[in-house]
């Protein structure tokens, strides 16, 4: 059975790593979760900084990804909230969705805000993107090469050679994924 793991709004902000992860839970190597307030804070800070983005494209987004991904959104957690203690109390939500989901990992570019000493009694961990989809590929190579070379030849409007994808992965913090991605799949 795969993972369950929390994506943080951070993560999901960027289209090329979203479009990543997004990809590998739909392929079932994870289990993604996450809730309307960190879908929120995704869908505010794009509209705040791409005021070039047509609402309707961010609100289609936003849709496909409850609905594509299988339970996806965690809900039921908010009473959770107020007893935990982060560095940053803006996270608390995060980490009570986290635990109410069963959730195995956080993953965050955030790592400061996710101390292990305050993930630990819950059996949880922080991640990094670049570690994250580094530990799939360790785990299933083929596999998240498979979800690659879909993503790519998906992409039509307007095609992406898997070269600039790689890049453009990296430019976003998944830098030794790209690596190891270029070397997977001979790019």
């Amino acid at each position: 059975m795969a993972s369950v793991v929390i994506y943080d709004a951070c993560v999901l902000y960027p289209a090329g790593v979203r479009d990543l992860l997004l990809r590998l839970a739909h392929a079932g190597l994870v289990q993604a979760r996450w809730t309307d307030a960190i879908l929120d804070e995704v869908f505010r800070n794009l509209r705040a900084d791409r005021p070039d983005l047509a609402p309707a494209k961010l609100a289609r987004t936003r849709h496909l990804m409850r609905t594509r991904i299988p339970d996806c959104l965690v809900t039921g957690y908010e009473a959770l909230v107020g007893g935990l203690t982060l560095p940053d109390p803006q996270d608390r939500h995060v980490l009570a969705a986290a635990i109410r989901c069963g959730a195995q990992a956080i993953v965050t570019s955030n790592l400061k805000d996710f101390p292990a000493a305050a993930l630990a009694p819950y059996d949880l961990e922080a991640t990094a993107p670049d570690d994250f989809v580094l530990d799939l590929l360790d785990l299933d190579e083929g596999a998240v090469a498979d979800v690659v070379r879909t993503w790519v030849t998906a992409l039509k409007e307007p095609p992406l050679p898997l070269s600039e994808l790689l890049q453009g992965l990296a430019r976003h913090g998944l830098v030794r994924t790209a690596h190891r991605l270029r070397a997977v799949l001979g790019a």
